[in-house]
């Protein structure tokens, strides 16, 4: 049998035992350093139970309480589990067109709703969120609590949105940095696209960093116009409105990067079908193996008898007599 924490043992039963011998030699010094009515509790009367053993009850609670907090385990050995799972890493667009409302509710809070369903249907991957428009910057970790990535994705609401130009190029050198050690290197966005130009250097960075592209595309062809943080239509210098199409070229490009896209429509098809995709060009890689420590837990034992012993100690203290 062996200690979780024996340094919390060793912390704690060393003082105890000082204390345990205090108590028990030298009553008249320790009356000098406690309180006369936390001394009259830590060794009362002996009305009820002999103080002697009342004493040996007390402690013998406290040190096995002390024994549980140690965590006594019984070694089983180690373990080797097969797993099986990908690192990938998804981007979501917060580009101002993502006000758009050529779908249902918004062009960001669709994007939003694919990205939760895509991380259903990769239940046992380990998956990191960036946001991305002029900066890109980490909203999430990898990793693999799904409900927690869905609570910070929700997070993101207009307040977000960045009317700034949209810098991919800034995005792939983060990315690159994000997943320097992973293999595959997977990068998934879920945007309305983005022109020739908004996308210049952006697959000349993906190539270096040997990072396999796929994209998600939002919004229509007819496209929609583009809204300010009030929900008013945009216009340009001549005065027509802005109009945002969804553009298709970031979806060129991922094919042409070991990739795939998709885009997006109602109903939960379209992710499951991205998840099995990028889960059949990689299967090879994601099967691996880890060693997990087999332990059996005894400190309920110890713990249970403390509070047992506890009990009988404190029941048995000496009452006050009423005159």
């Amino acid at each position: 049998m062996t200690f979780m924490h024996p340094y919390l043992f060793w912390l704690m039963v060393i003082p105890f035992v000082i204390f345990a011998f205090l108590i028990s030699t030298n009553k008249e010094k320790l009356s000098r350093i406690f309180d006369e009515k936390v001394l009259e509790r830590l060794s009362a009367g002996s009305e009820s139970m002999p103080l002697m053993m009342r004493n040996v009850i007390m402690f013998l609670a406290i040190f096995l309480m002390i024994v549980a907090l140690a965590r006594p385990v019984v070694e089983k050995g180690d373990q080797t589990v097969d797993v099986k799972g990908l690192t990938l890493l998804t981007a979501l667009d917060i580009s101002g067109s993502m006000r758009s409302k050529d779908v249902y509710p918004n062009r960001l809070t669709f994007a939003k709703k694919k990205m939760n369903e895509f991380f259903d249907a990769m239940p046992s991957d380990d998956i990191g969120v960036v946001a991305f428009a002029h900066n890109p910057f980490v909203l999430a970790p990898f990793t693999s609590d799904k409900e927690t990535l869905k609570m910070l994705v929700e997070g993101v609401d207009d307040s977000y949105i960045n009317f700034g130009s949209t810098d991919f190029t800034a995005l792939a050198e983060l990315a690159g940095k994000l997943m320097k050690d992973k293999k595959p290197k997977i990068l998934v966005l879920f945007t309305d696209g983005g022109d020739k130009k908004a996308i210049e250097g952006f697959a000349d960075v993906l190539k270096a960093n040997d990072i396999d592209l796929y994209v998600v595309l939002v919004g229509t062809k007819k496209g929609a116009p583009v809204l300010d943080k009030n929900g008013r239509p945009m216009t340009l210098k001549d005065g027509t409105v802005a109009i945002t199409q969804r553009n298709d070229t970031l979806g060129t490009l991922a094919k042409e990067n070991n990739g795939a896209y998709v885009v997006a429509a109602n109903g939960k098809e379209d992710m499951q079908s991205l998840a099995r995709v990028i889960h059949g060009k990689y299967k090879a890689q994601e099967q691996g193996q880890v060693k997990i420590k087999q332990r059996v837990e005894y400190f309920y034992y110890p713990l249970g008898l403390g509070l047992l012993f506890l009990l009988i100690g404190l029941s048995s203290l000496p009452r006050r007599r009423s005159r």
